[in-house]
């Protein structure tokens, strides 16, 4: 299993993670527990571990090798999405060493 985390600036965590396991919920298993901060998409490639914190939405996804930048793309893409342009950057880290995708929403 490969691993890639984000660690996303914003003043609202728990309203991104939400909305985006919402939204990915629709064909996926999606889940989102507000009282914990902490939320799990469910691919049939791999999953998404959603955690809410002070001033930062970190997201851990968890694959194969093959499929660790299908995941960082499916997540990242969606979650800017939710955002103002410029609002929110997605910069995964991979634990193999190798550069993960960055995500913007630098639409006007």
């Amino acid at each position: 299993m490969t691993t890639s985390q984000a660690r996303v600036a914003t003043d609202r965590p728990h309203r991104y993670a939400k909305q985006l396991a919402s939204h990915l919920g629709r064909k996926i298993d999606g889940t989102w527990d507000h009282d914990n901060g902490r939320g799990l998409l469910t691919f049939p490639f791999g999953q998404a571990t959603l955690i809410a914190e002070d001033g930062v939405l970190h997201i851990v996804v968890e694959g194969e090798s093959a499929d660790i930048e299908q995941l960082e793309d499916v997540v990242g893409r969606h979650l800017v999405r939710f955002a103002a342009p410029g609002e929110l950057t997605v910069t995964w880290h991979r634990d193999t060493g190798q550069p993960g995708l960055v995500h913007r929403n630098d639409a006007e």
